[in-house]
């Protein structure tokens, strides 16, 4: 074992500890991993010393974890379902609790053998591009209101692969001819959209709060505002049996259900996340 970088992580861990980051013993190894160009299992098992450069990147790097600068935004990457993704401070960091999301999507899209989907607010692309990897047969489009955000996405298609099954456009449903700027219906519609209350921005962890776009937490005063323009224009974006699977918030599944159910939308199944949180509506045109 490497004497050298144990009493780096266990000096590392203490001062992180300290700090507040509670994750800190897995992270430590993720940043050094990083650092040394290997797994975070292989850390304790890299045999030689760190060069200066090497250590001097790793304490810029504990530095900033120090300040609460999410550990993926610090090596500008994250691990989501099955797959990398690339993430900066343009997008919102994928998290486990889209996962349920993912998962459902996949199994929909294998089961009705549909072939066209469209992700309202793709972010880093983590939903649509997991998506399109698992169904080869599927196209999608992918749209969001960053075009850094876009960016991020087109790279993340180039680096699965799937870069020649969906078309990024910039734009907000909340633009009066969005329906016509797409000109065209989908079998399936995916969407994680902002679902905080606007109140409640200011209570989230500082790492959320400011690492992660305000335009992807904030949904209006009661959270809710996308969801209810999404369901304006969803049964226009829908091909007849259609359905759209949309993440919420907690507590916040039954209210978006009956949204989208009052635009004609029929409410197909809830599902919970890990956490036992009612997590993914999924409802069908």
């Amino acid at each position: 074992m490497n004497s050298q970088i144990e009493r780096l992580i266990k000096d590392s861990v203490a001062k992180l500890t300290l700090r507040g980051v509670e994750t800190s013993a897995f992270e430590v190894r993720l940043l050094l991993a990083e650092v040394l160009g290997c797994e975070a299992a292989e850390v304790l098992a890299h045999s030689a010393p760190l060069t200066p450069e090497q250590l001097n990147r790793f304490e810029e790097f504990a530095a900033l974890r120090g300040r609460h600068v999410p550990a993926d935004k610090i090596i500008g990457r994250r691990g989501f379902y099955k797959y990398d993704f690339a993430v900066s401070r343009d997008v919102l960091s994928p998290r486990p609790d889209t996962e349920i999301l993912v998962e459902a999507a996949v199994a929909g899209a294998r089961r009705s053998g549909c072939h066209s989907v469209l992700e309202l607010g793709v972010g880093s692309g983590c939903v649509v591009l997991s998506l399109l990897a698992e169904c080869p047969r599927l196209h999608g489009v992918g749209v969001d209101i960053s075009a850094a955000a876009l960016d991020i996405a087109a790279q993340n298609a180039r680096v699965l692969g799937v870069d020649g099954r969906i078309t990024f456009r910039q734009g907000s449903w909340f633009d009066a001819d969005f329906v016509a700027a797409l000109g065209r219906q989908f079998e399936m519609i995916v969407s994680n959209p902002p679902y905080i209350a606007s109140a409640e921005i200011a209570e989230l962890d500082a790492e959320v709060r400011e690492y992660d776009p305000l335009p992807a937490l904030d949904g209006g005063p009661d959270g809710l505002d996308s969801y209810r323009r999404i369901a304006e224009v969803a049964p226009e974006l829908l091909t007849p049996g259609g359905r759209i699977y949309l993440e919420v918030g907690e507590n916040q599944a039954e209210t978006v259900a009956r949204i989208f159910e009052a635009s004609g939308l029929r409410r197909e199944e809830v599902l919970e996340d890990l956490a036992g949180i009612k997590r993914c509506v999924i409802l069908k045109k």
